[in-house]
């Protein structure tokens, strides 16, 4: 294993460059590094923006890739869920979509088809209309097809598909801070004897505990979300719940609780365990 965190990111990298879009879990194998860790490099490098991750999931998980591998993602295509392929294959033929014209389940899903098809909005002579276009046609290209009888079409806004749907974060409220329940203070010892960083407390309840933490490994610090639950029994739906939160943050989870893991909740927890691990307490 490597013992500097850059040498296991060149190294990295020198894999995507190779094998192009893959799995945290491919990428761990290929370096010798427990998957959750993997994980979490990747997720720093996609921080930096040296990588990218894609929308497309492949049993749940994402795949990293290089700039520039993005024609790639094609041959995952077959993973999209029945409308997102059904969507893909459309756009690929047409190239270009008018949003409107689209029945409401093909329009749903261009809006999570992230990797592969670009919203156009243009102004035309009913005012402004939604446009896809299918990410290897330019920009300029889809422009010079959407023409009103005038022949004069502006292109008023060109953006991902994420910033379009994106709903803007409400400006937070200065509030005292809030005390934590026993429950909290219990999980923040437990971090702190064993020299683990909080970086910032994302979400604190009485029974529940979200934040992002540095952990230490042989090849240094790394980024996870820690989901902390006060719960004797812990269920699949818990870890399906902390999973998604992971997925959101771009980064492997470590689960703390008391409690015992039901049998669905075992299974689900080896099913994904590249992406979360479990900590009793």
């Amino acid at each position: 294993m490597e013992n500097n965190l850059q040498e296991v990111k060149d190294k990295i990298l020198r894999i995507l460059r190779i094998k192009g879009p893959s799995l945290p879990v491919h990428i761990a194998r290929t370096i010798g590094l427990d998957t959750l860790f993997s994980s979490a490099i990747l997720s720093e490098l996609a921080s930096e923006k040296t990588i990218r991750i894609s929308n497309l999931k492949v049993g749940g998980s994402p795949l990293y890739f290089l700039p520039g591998q993005e024609t790639s993602l094609e041959n995952f295509s077959n993973y999209l869920p029945g409308k997102e392929k059904e969507a893909f294959i459309l756009l690929k033929q047409k190239k270009l979509l008018k949003d409107q014209n689209q029945e409401p389940a093909i329009r749903v899903a261009l809006r999570n088809l992230r990797d592969f098809a670009f919203p156009l909005i243009m102004n035309t002579e009913r005012g402004k209309e939604l446009f896809w276009r299918f990410y290897t046609v330019k920009e300029k290209e889809a422009k010079e097809k959407i023409k009103t009888p005038a022949g004069k079409v502006r292109l008023k806004e060109h953006m991902k598909e994420k910033a379009l749907l994106a709903l803007k974060p409400l400006p937070k409220k200065s509030r005292k801070p809030k005390e934590k329940s026993d429950f909290v203070e219990k999980i923040i010892s437990v971090l702190q004897s064993e020299n683990i960083e909080i970086i910032e407390e994302k979400e604190q309840k009485k029974r529940e505990y979200l934040a992002i933490i540095k952990v230490n490994s042989d090849i240094g610090k790394l980024p996870l979300v820690l989901i902390a639950k006060n719960k004797k029994r812990v269920t699949e739906n818990d870890l399906t719940l902390a999973l998604q939160k992971s997925q959101v943050l771009k980064m492997p989870t470590l689960f703390m609780t008391g409690g015992e893991l039901s049998k669905k909740a075992q299974a689900y927890l080896e099913q994904y365990s590249g992406l979360i691990k479990f900590r009793k307490i």
